[in-house]
């Protein structure tokens, strides 16, 4: 039998903790480099090249670029994670949404990871190792203090469920 997870929390609400509003900032500037390198290898393949057709991907590219930068405010503000009982419940995506929990006794490796953008900002990202190899879950756009505190709360909640077991 399937077991429905819980996102709303038992009173029918959830106190979600969202990313820094400068995470904004490192996703445009991520969508801008992207959309950049993409546009340059479809002019070089158009002007160089001579590829007819690289006009029509350049203009694709330019449209995905422009609709990325639209959207990245709310990608950003859909990032969510909330401290459970028995696990940390990340959210994310904004038309495909994505829950994951960790159970706290699965976490074995807690890093927190800074991008040159993310050190401007005074961000940082805190990604998780679970038992399970072929998770990849993190929580960016983090204060570099509360991913500090997070990846503290976290070893010690996952410490104390390991030895319960």
């Amino acid at each position: 039998m399937s077991q429905r997870l819980d996102v709303a929390g038992p009173d029918g609400t959830m106190q979600w903790h969202r990313v820094s509003p400068k995470y904004v900032v490192v996703v445009i500037v991520s969508s801008l480099i992207s959309t950049l390198i993409a546009a340059a290898i479809a002019v070089f393949a158009w002007l160089v090249l001579a590829w007819w057709w690289a006009w029509i991907a350049l203009i694709v590219i330019v449209a995905i670029g422009i609709a990325q930068l639209i959207i990245a405010p709310r990608r950003a503000r859909a990032i969510g994670y909330v401290l459970r009982d028995d696990d940390l419940l990340m959210r994310r995506g904004i038309m495909f949404q994505r829950f994951v929990a960790v159970p706290y006794g699965r976490m074995q490796l807690l890093d927190i990871e800074r991008g040159p953008v993310d050190r401007m900002l005074g961000l940082a990202e805190l990604r998780f190792v679970t038992a399970a190899a072929s998770s990849r879950v993190s929580v960016p756009g983090l204060v570099e203090a509360d991913a500090a505190w997070l990846r503290d709360r976290l070893v010690e909640l996952a410490e104390s469920r390991r030895t319960g077991l």
